[in-house]
C-alpha cells in the first residue's frame, strides 16, 4: 500500500492485500481501490447498521471504507480459498479477517465469501456474504 492517498485506509490493509493477491493478474492496479472500476457495484448481502446494501462507484466505496477503518482495525486476513470460473471472469473468495473493534477493544473475527466479477481487468461487481452474528457480537460488545 505504497500510494499515500490510501494511508488513511491502513487499518483494512490485511483485507485489501488478501483480495489484491487473490485476484492476481486478472486485474490491474496496486491497491484494492485501484482494481475496482469507477462504476463498481459493491453489494453486501447482510445487515450492518450504517453500511448500505448496495454501494455504487469507487468514490462511494472509498467513503464507506473510511467509516470501516474508523471503527475496526484488522491485524490479519487468512484462510483464503479461491474458486475461479472457467472463463476467468468471476472469482469466489472464501476468507477470514481478524481485528479489533476500536471503540471497545473487542476482538473481531469473521468469515466471508465474496464474489468478484471482472470486466476489462477491473472488478465491475462485488457480492459479499459474511457471518452476521460474529459482526453483531463484536460491534455490540460492552467496554
Amino acid at each position: 500500500m505504497s500510494n499515500p492517498k490510501y494511508t488513511d485506509y491502513k487499518p483494512a490493509a490485511p483485507y485489501f492485500n488478501l483480495v489484491r493477491g487473490a485476484l492476481g493478474d486478472l486485474v490491474v492496479g496496486e491497491h484494492f481501490f485501484d482494481i475496482v472500476a469507477n462504476d463498481v457495484v459493491y453489494e453486501v448481502l447482510y445487515e450492518v447498521p450504517g453500511w448500505p446494501r448496495v454501494i455504487r462507484g469507487r468514490s462511494e466505496l472509498m467513503a464507506q471504507f473510511r467509516g470501516y477503518v474508523d471503527n475496526i482495525a484488522l491485524q490479519s486476513a487468512d484462510k483464503l480459498i479461491i474458486h475461479m470460473t472457467d472463463d476467468r471472469t468471476a472469482v469466489v473468495m472464501e476468507y477470514e479477517v481478524h481485528g479489533t473493534i476500536l471503540a471497545t477493544g473487542t476482538i473481531y473475527n469473521n468469515r466471508f465469501c465474496s464474489i468478484a466479477k471482472v470486466l476489462n481487468r477491473k472488478v465491475a461487481h462485488w457480492r459479499d456474504y459474511m457471518d452476521s452474528l460474529a459482526a453483531w457480537n463484536a460491534l455490540t460488545a460492552k467496554k
